[in-house]
């Protein structure tokens, strides 16, 4: 059966995938990704991670995998296949791309920015699926974003693309190890929800997912924390409307867990900011963490029905 490698690797997890050509997650499995041993232990890990796949696609489907795709955070050029920088991970220029096709045999080998691939797949067959232009924002311990066309997400010309949570909302506000002062995920990331309701409650313990739990029971503190972040991530979003005009806008990552305890004030939130701007769907992704894993799968795929491309965007 034919199929391909799809790796997602995170900071502290690895997920990855046998995929087949309809989509289908032919195996499953999770690593971890070992980077309390440092950044080569790191790169060894995916590379074993990767030949086991291998292997186990070989046994079991009759064929050896037709090619593989790689997502991982940080800054990543796609195009010449190099993991540039990750301070989770603790890596510099690392040619991933050509390291993992030399460990599976030559096999080809795409490389992606992981919220990028995880917005490929949320655009393409998620819950973007139909839609010519989405956006797809990620809120966790930041903000990151990836910005879909006609089924493909756009890196830009030097890998920055969707860096939304880097767009400054409160001038002159907190700083941010960017460089700048008061840039959105500062203020609307989960972790920043979370020290916004840790500071409220004197509980260094407290999280986002208390204080969402605190808004549905009407904690006038949890509504302030709460009502600040969304006011933030709704002047951020509306940024991106006025630049990107999607017709699908995509939110994912912990913070969206609350549903309709994030949904509900955000999408009023935003309507009351348009202007002449056009108001997009504002809906919750729908692939979980398994976007990642089908992102990287789609980069493989795409790869062989472009086998004659240099340059492979995530």
């Amino acid at each position: 059966m034919r199929h391909v490698i799809a790796l997602d690797v995170g900071g502290t997890g690895m997920k990855a995938a046998l995929v087949g050509a309809d989509g289908e997650l032919l195996h499953r499995a999770r690593r971890a990704t070992g980077r309390e041993r440092g950044p080569d232990a790191v790169v060894e890990s995916i590379l074993g991670f990767a030949a086991d796949l291998a292997a186990h696609g070989a046994e079991h489907f009759g064929e050896p995998a037709s090619a593989a795709g790689v997502a991982v955070p940080g800054i990543v050029d796609d195009r010449l296949g190099i993991a540039a920088y990750s301070a989770n991970l603790g890596w510099r220029d690392v040619p991933l791309r050509d390291l993992l096709s030399a460990r599976l045999a030559g096999v080809p080998v795409a490389l992606g920015h992981d919220v990028r691939t995880g917005g490929l797949a949320e655009g393409r067959i998620g819950a973007g699926l139909g839609a010519d232009r989405f956006l797809f924002v990620a809120l966790g311990t930041g903000i990151a974003g990836a910005i879909g066309v006609a089924g493909r997400v756009e890196a830009g010309a030097h890998g920055f693309a969707g860096e939304i949570g880097h767009i400054v909302v409160r001038p002159g506000g907190a700083p941010c190890p960017c460089g700048q002062h008061g840039c959105l995920e500062r203020y609307a990331s989960a972790a920043a929800v979370s020290d916004a309701w840790a500071a409220a409650t004197g509980n260094p313990e407290a999280d986002a997912a208390e204080c969402a739990r605190a808004v549905v029971s009407g904690d006038p503190n949890a509504v302030r924390v709460w009502r600040d972040a969304v006011d933030a991530l709704a002047d951020g979003l509306v940024t991106a409307l006025t630049l990107l005009d999607p017709r699908t806008l995509i939110i994912g990552g912990g913070l969206a867990e609350a549903g309709e305890t994030l949904f509900a004030p955000l999408r009023e939130a935003v309507e009351a900011r348009v202007t002449f701007q056009k108001l997009p769907s504002i809906v919750p992704a729908a692939l979980g963490d398994t976007a990642g894993c089908l992102g990287a799968g789609l980069l493989a795929w795409d790869l062989l029905e472009t086998p004659d491309r240099t340059e492979v965007t995530s």
